[in-house]
């Protein structure tokens, strides 16, 4: 078996004096930082070994693996992309600082790491095994869009992740229903952001699926816990302060070292399975979506579009949605 050596999260270190000769990154972050093994668009996220001239200290990596200490540290390197002999064990550090929501940098077996707990890739491919999610509970919810709703929520062993679907209507097997996936937004779901078009979505679909009720047909809406495309809250908004300093979102989101799409797609095709949902007319703008969906085994029986009108703050979020996204948008 593959065995790494121990690696000390850039971000939630605690400072010691302890230094590491190496360095592991993300290939997007690489990238930013012009290192000479620039990977292919589909390898951003893939790990990247580098090596300074000096050895790394948590002073002096925080300013490599954050994009927003940038202006204040504008010379870094020169540094030298080294073979990484571990590359299982190095990716799989990049998903746990993606799960984590921590920026993805590690400081290589430092000094005075102390005890660490290994973590195996396949330890990660198990907590990921959607077989593991299982219906908690469910209760009658009335919602302002359908007073006869109902919650359904959703929790896997060892995963705190809660994620919760809200049928619409009655559930009938010979009508496919109207389904949503909609990816948790704090920002917008909650607090009115007009950054995005994710609270407007939501409730948009919650409508959509309450008229079709009255038609006797049924919705439903998947709130999966995903913020920021999986990249987490606190990442999310490093993404958006990118975005001020003039970098549209994807570029934003690469800066960081991370991907632009990281969600989880077979979790929402579990849960469809658990609720006894096979074919859906999925409401959404992303090609994407619907072929991730399909790889999972659900029918498509339809891509109903979703679009909503733009205001001043989401225009090119929305542009660059439908430009770099492939999102079906006007």
């Amino acid at each position: 078996m593959e065995q790494g050596p121990v690696l000390l999260p850039v971000e939630t270190a605690i400072a010691t004096g302890a230094e590491a000769g190496e360095m592991l990154i993300s290939a997007a972050r690489a990238a930013t930082l012009k290192l000479a093994n620039q990977r292919e668009a589909a390898e951003l996220h893939a790990p990247v070994l580098i090596r300074g001239a000096e050895p790394f200290t948590l002073a002096s990596a925080r300013p490599i693996a954050d994009p927003a200490l940038d202006l204040g540290n504008p010379l870094k390197g020169p540094f030298l992309a080294e073979t990484l002999a571990w590359r299982d064990t190095a990716t799989a550090a990049m998903e746990l600082a993606r799960l984590a929501g921590v920026l993805p940098a590690f400081l290589v077996d430092p000094a005075g790491a102390g005890e660490a707990q290994p973590v195996a890739a396949g330890d990660l491919a198990a907590w990921k095994d959607t077989a593991r999610l299982t219906i908690a509970t469910r209760a009658r919810l009335p919602v302002a869009a359908c007073e006869s709703a109902e919650i359904v929520a959703f929790r896997s062993a060892d995963d705190l992740r809660e994620h919760v679907a809200l049928v619409i209507g009655q559930q009938s097997a010979d009508r496919a229903p109207l389904v949503r996936l909609h990816s948790e937004c704090l920002t917008g779901d909650i607090l009115g952001s007009l950054k995005c078009d994710c609270g407007p979505q939501l409730d948009a679909a919650l409508r959509a699926m309450a008229a079709e009720a009255e038609q006797g047909g049924w919705g439903v809406l998947l709130y999966l816990r995903q913020e920021g495309r999986g990249i987490g809250l606190i990442n999310k908004l490093r993404a958006y302060r990118l975005q001020d300093q003039g970098f549209d979102t994807v570029d934003a989101n690469r800066r960081l070292g991370l991907p632009d799409e990281a969600r989880d797609f077979p979790v929402a095709a579990r849960m469809l399975a658990l609720l006894g949902v096979n074919a859906i007319r999925l409401m959404t703008n992303n090609p994407a979506k619907v072929d991730a969906l399909a790889a999972e085994g659900v029918a498509i029986a339809e891509r109903v579009p979703h679009e909503l009108p733009p205001n001043p703050h989401n225009a090119h979020y929305l542009a660059t949605k439908r430009d770099r996204s492939g999102h079906l948008l006007k």
